[in-house]
């Protein structure tokens, strides 16, 4: 029991890179690792792992009662099982997480990824708003140390708690070599959900001025709307949805692209402090990417100059665009630069932390 550490999530667990990354590098050091989500209608069937996974089905998919039931089923589940701590990952199964840990006197670890009440969805509904920073604040006074995503984010919740974050990037694993693309079409790839902010309807507008298709991987809130786009549009040539794409099956694609899309729009603070898992993906394979303008980006594109900072806005995307087609020279220098940034910027960096984190504070 000494080493079991439960990882809780309120997603269906085979998209989720940052947690299968995490639980592998820690079951490798010798912790017990189980990562517990919930199973939708449409879930595929879980990926075999070196940890063990758990999904509830619930009878609620979304809204307060979803939480609730969630938070139900997880408390149930811990009460009963045995685990030397348990790691809630962001505001969403919180509760539960600090809860059990309560009542077994086991710690509880904190994995902020986002800052929970100011995302699109939760920022302009006041009452519902004071709720997660409520649960946010909990979480932080109860956790025995938390980490995040991004020194940003870290910088904003030591300000408001005083925890001191470990940071642990989203970055992948770096392979020795990238296997060069097998097509020769140039394609702008989109990876990622499908919700409010991605700058989504402004790259499928600015379409109709670029020479290339465009690629979206992902589904979401979206997904029916953005059809719909393309379609009043008459864009279906040159936008493709490929749906869900699994995380084993995502690099290669990567890879393929000629352009990466990663502009969102400021919607509060959650999007604006952001280091997002696609913009280490595009780096990874080499690709060079359309960049938020967000401090998190704009840092390390300094510092490795791997794409072109770009806004959320059709002219933006299209200018941007346009003029890497013009410049095979600057193209070629970005692509050169992220092959340099992937040597810094990798899970083998990331891993070291993480593990450090944990055998600092649960020990070896």
């Amino acid at each position: 029991m000494e080493k079991r550490i439960a990882f809780t999530v309120s997603n269906d667990l085979v998209y989720d890179q940052r947690m299968i990354r995490i639980c592998t590098s820690l079951q490798n050091a010798g912790y017990q690792c189980t990562l517990i989500g919930r199973e939708k209608r449409n879930s595929p069937a879980l990926q075999t792992q070196n940890f063990r996974q758990k999904r509830f089905r619930l009878i609620f998919s979304k809204g307060k009662l979803f939480y609730l039931e969630l938070n139900l089923r997880l408390i149930i589940y811990l009460l009963f099982t045995r685990y030397r701590a348990i790691c809630a990952i962001d505001c969403d199964t919180a509760l539960a997480g600090i809860f059990c840990a309560q009542i077994k006197r086991r710690p509880f670890i904190f994995d902020a990824h986002e800052i929970f009440a100011h995302t699109p969805e939760v920022k302009d509904r006041k009452w519902i708003q004071k709720f997660w920073l409520w649960v946010e604040k909990k979480a932080f006074k109860n956790a025995l140390f938390s980490y995040t995503v991004g020194e940003e984010l870290g910088r904003h919740f030591k300000s408001l708690y005083g925890n001191t974050l470990g940071i642990v990037r989203n970055a992948p694993t770096k392979e020795s070599k990238i296997s060069p693309a097998s097509t020769s079409e140039k394609f702008i790839l989109y990876q990622g959900a499908l919700n409010a902010g991605r700058g989504l309807e402004q790259a499928i507008l600015a379409m109709k001025r670029i020479p290339i298709k465009l690629k979206i991987a992902g589904e979401g809130d979206l997904s029916q709307k953005l059809r719909k786009l393309v379609k009043d549009n008459n864009l279906e040539n040159k936008v493709d949805f490929l749906g869900f794409v699994k995380p084993a099956e995502l690099p290669k694609l990567t890879r393929e692209a000629w352009l990466g899309l990663n502009v969102s729009e400021n919607m509060g603070l959650s999007y604006f402090l952001s280091l997002n898992n696609k913009f280490f993906d595009y780096m990874h394979a080499e690709l060079p990417s359309l960049i938020n303008p967000f401090p998190e980006y704009v840092s390390i594109n300094k510092q490795f100059e791997i794409g072109v900072i770009a806004k959320s806005s059709v002219e933006d995307i299209v200018t941007k665009t346009n003029y890497l087609l013009d410049h095979d020279e600057k193209y070629l220098e970005l692509r050169a630069n992220c092959a340099k940034a992937r040597e810094v910027f990798n899970w083998g960096t990331e891993e070291i932390v993480l593990k450090n984190l944990y055998s600092q504070h649960l020990g070896e």
